[in-house]
Formats: C-alpha cells, structure tokens, sequence
C-alpha cells in the first residue's frame, strides 16, 4: 500500500542528502583509519604494494578478487575468450549443433586444466544422478543428490575424490570443488526436470551439453536445465536491435566496476580491518557500521562483475543468464536477500515455491524455508557459522510473513486504512529500517565472523547508544525511502509500459 505513495520532492531531496553525508563520515573514518595503519604488522599479508600511481597500499585480502582480476586474470581470460572465438564460429557453420560445440570445447578445457581422472570423476556423477533421474520419482532425485553433494562436504571422501586431481596447478583446489560442486546441482536440475516431464526422457547427451558449458562449469551461475535446454537448442539466433551494443556496455560497466573497486581498495582496507579485533576495539562506533556497511556492498559488488563477466559471454552464445543479485543497499525485506542469483532461482524453483505453494501459511513457509535453508546450509559446508547464519536467516524470512499477516488484522488494518498513502509509507519505513539491520547483521556473520558481527550489534545498540544508534537509524530511515522510492518509479514505469501497444 504504502510503497506506491509518492513523497514530497523536497523531503526526497533532504533523504538524499542525509544519505549522502552519512556515507560519507562513514568512509572519512575507514580511510583515517586504514591510512594511519597501512604498515601494521597484522596487514602484512593482507596489504600489499599498489599500483605504482598512487603510492599507497592496496587491500588484498580477497581471495576470490585477486584471483579473478590479478593473480589468475590471464588464465581466465584466455579461456573464456577461446570459447568466445569457437562459439562464434561454430554458430556461423553449423548453428543447429551448437551446444554440442559447447560440449566439446568445454569437455576439453576441463581435460587440459584438472586432468583425465577428473574429467572421469565429473562423467561418473553425471551417469548416476542420470541413471537416477529415469527411474522418475522426485524424492528419489533429491536423496541421491544430496547424497552425493555431500560426498565433499565430509572426510573421508573429500580427501578420496581430490586425489582424482593431478597436476601441481595452482588454482586446483578452487576448481575442483567449484566444478564438482556446480555439477551436482546441475544434475539435480535435470533429474527434476526430467521427472516432470511426460513423454520420455531426456537424452544422457542434453546432461552434458548443460554440465560441460564452460562458462558456468567451474563457478557459476546455475541456470536450471529446462531454462538451458531451450535456449541453447533454439534455432532463430537473430538478435533484437541494439543487443550487441547493450551487451558490449554491461562489459564497459564491469571493467569499469573492477577498475573503481582495485583503486578503492588502495584508500580503504575494509577487508583487513575486520580482521584485527584489536584495531577494532580502538575504531569509533561509525567506522565499524560503516565497516559492516561496506563489506555487504562489496560482496555484491563481487558477485555482480563475477556473475557479470561470465553472464556477458554467455550473452554472446545468445544464452539469457540468471540476472545479478539485488544489492544489499536496495534490500529491506528479507525474502528478496541473495547474493547468488542463480542458486536462489534453483532453491525457489526446486524446494521453497514446490513446497510452499502460495506463501499463504505459517505451516507451509516453515517447512520451505527450513527445507531450504537446509539445502543451502549443505552447499556452503556445514560448519558453525553456516548454522548461524542460516537459523536467523531462516527466522527472519518466517517472522516478515508472521508480521505480515498480523498487521493485516484488526484494528491495525483499519489504522491504516485511515492513514494517508503517504503517512503509511512513512510509518512502513520506521519497520523496515529495523528489518534492514538485522539483514546486514545477519549476513556479516557469513561473509566476515561471529566475532565482528557481535563487535558490530554491540556497537550499533549498545556501547552506541543512543547517540550512534539513532543517528545510524535515522540514515538507513533515509536509505529506505529512497529505495521505497526507486521502486516506486519502476513499478509506475512498468505501468506505463503495459499500456503500450504490443507488437504483432
């Protein structure tokens, strides 16, 4: 009700500029911070030399980052650009036998790099989960899945399957757990979709045209089979005006993207500092929000150019990829909080709407979202932090459905039904503002450590208030009514869209 309120401009204006200015003290103090301890023993291996122009220490704690744009960025690119080249030129000779160039290229790339015995590892799996899928029960595709997912979760048989790797090559570790990891998910896509459906079976053959993609192959995003399936096969491959142009810009945005986060890393260690608990002690309470702030929008950011680079590639194969992950500066609910788009699309599809059906009751969206949850805690590892995270997660989505329905009821219905549209906005974004913190709480205790995100709601309610606490509130207030706000916009475009005339 409230979100389709419109605001007056100038109260827009002064959300903006709260925003602004908050981020802004925030970022004063990390880079105080991180200026006046660029050499501290800690940050030894965290904080390297730079790029040469700036003269200052860069933050290169993330593995993931310096692997994909630094360390390894030739290997990748070279990879991902050889595919890039043979798919174009398979698509001009023979375009209906596309994804079965696919297949080979990437049957190939994965042999050179991990060797024949994973290659042969990756095959066996395959054959099971399909040998399984044409028996045809659902219940039966998800159990040998599972089962086998968690084959490299647990010793011994982690330690069995990575002795099918050969080679000294350095990025063996990230691959084999990435490739086997995604392979599985995959098959479990097939196998369900394969029990839905009616005549037949999918062939053996579709299973490795889909697992063997190489842009998804090692990490990521998972695009469900059926999805896959019809767009690789698809025969038109005309594209729509401007296509190439709209594909070229996201790759500018990327590069761009990568280029600001390499040049912030140099002024801002926001990576590092969460590290040292004792520099912590000694930060001001603004800092660590901010520093807690800053490392969910960072991981967003990761995911996004990751998922991004990859996404564009296969963009050109004219695949229509899973789209990026909403950022955690948009979010406020908890039902819209992933950072992998592709993993959330095949948990909603598989496990949380087959099971929840309409989201209508209290039952229903428990046994999904612990369901869900469940399967989500055994793809990240289960380990201490993961149950962590996962339970407030878990909670969080019931409680926004439990909340939802009670203020549905009398008298707060009617309370609210007597407001202005605008008021109730207002008064929705008080709530929604909580919501918001318990969102970056609860996932700074996957993405840093139990011990930071406790620093942090210390901080934030406690050792801060009130002064802390209700300055940081009255920013996020601000931040989510310019969200509210965004939103508003895009649903009245949409509005406005649908009333275009469509094209025969």
């Amino acid at each position: 009700m409230g979100i389709k309120a419109a605001l007056p401009r100038y109260e827009l204006y002064f959300y903006n500029t709260v925003v602004y200015l908050g981020l802004l003290w925030a970022a004063s103090w990390i880079f105080d911070v991180s200026s006046s301890n660029a050499n501290r023993k800690t940050f030894k291996s965290s904080v390297t030399p730079g790029w040469y122009y700036f003269g200052r220490r860069m933050d290169t704690a993330d593995f993931e980052w310096v692997m994909w744009f630094s360390t390894f960025r030739d290997h990748i690119l070279f990879a991902l650009s050889g595919h890039v080249i043979f798919a174009k030129i398979c698509s001009m000779l023979a375009p209906q036998h596309r994804s079965l160039m696919y297949l080979c290229y990437g049957t190939l790339a994965v042999l050179v790099t991990m060797g024949w015995t994973y290659t042969t590892l990756i095959l066996s799996h395959c054959v099971l989960l399909y040998s399984i899928s044409l028996v045809k029960l659902r219940w039966l595709c998800f159990l040998a899945g599972l089962t086998t997912l968690s084959t490299f979760k647990m010793e011994p048989f982690i330690s069995w399957q990575a002795g099918f790797v050969t080679g000294d090559f350095e990025l063996r570790s990230v691959l084999f757990y990435g490739g086997c990891g995604f392979t599985i998910m995959r098959c479990m896509s097939f196998a369900l979709e394969n029990c839905e459906k009616k005549e037949g079976n999918y062939s053996i053959l579709e299973l490795l045209k889909y697992n063997f993609y190489l842009p998804y192959f090692y990490f990521g995003p998972i695009m469900t089979f059926d999805k896959f399936y019809a767009q690789a096969n698809k025969a038109d491959l005309t594209r729509q005006e401007g296509a190439i142009w709209n594909i070229s810009l996201q790759g500018l945005i990327h590069l761009g993207a990568i280029l600001t986060v390499d040049i912030l890393f140099h002024f801002l260690y926001i990576l590092s500092i969460p590290t040292d608990m004792k520099l912590l002690k000694h930060m001001s309470d603004w800092a660590v929000v901010g520093l807690a702030y800053c490392n969910l929008v960072y991981d967003w950011v990761k995911a996004a150019v990751m998922f991004g680079v990859i996404n564009t590639v296969s963009r050109l194969d004219h695949l229509d990829p899973p789209q990026p992950p909403k950022c955690i500066t948009m979010l406020y609910v908890f039902s819209e909080t992933h950072f992998d788009r592709g993993i959330n699309d095949w948990l909603c599809k598989y496990v949380y709407n087959y099971l929840g059906g309409k989201h209508d009751t209290v039952w229903d969206e428990a046994i999904a979202t612990l369901c869900t949850f469940g399967i989500t805690v055994l793809w990240l590892g289960p380990c201490q932090v993961v149950f962590i995270w996962a339970f407030f997660n878990c909670f969080g989505l019931n409680f926004e459905l439990w909340t939802a329905k009670f203020v549905c009821m009398e008298p707060f219905a009617s309370v609210e039904m007597a407001m202005s549209p605008a008021m109730s906005r207002r008064i929705r974004a008080v709530f929604n503002t909580f919501n918001f913190w318990t969102i970056v709480l609860y996932n700074i205790i996957a993405l840093n450590s139990l011990e930071f995100t406790k620093l942090v709601a210390r901080r934030l309610l406690l050792k801060g208030f009130p002064i802390t606490t209700i300055t940081v509130f009255i920013v996020t207030y601000c931040l989510v009514q310019l969200i509210k706000e965004r939103e508003r916009r895009q649903q009245y475009l949409r509005f406005l869209l649908s009333l275009l005339p469509k094209t025969p």
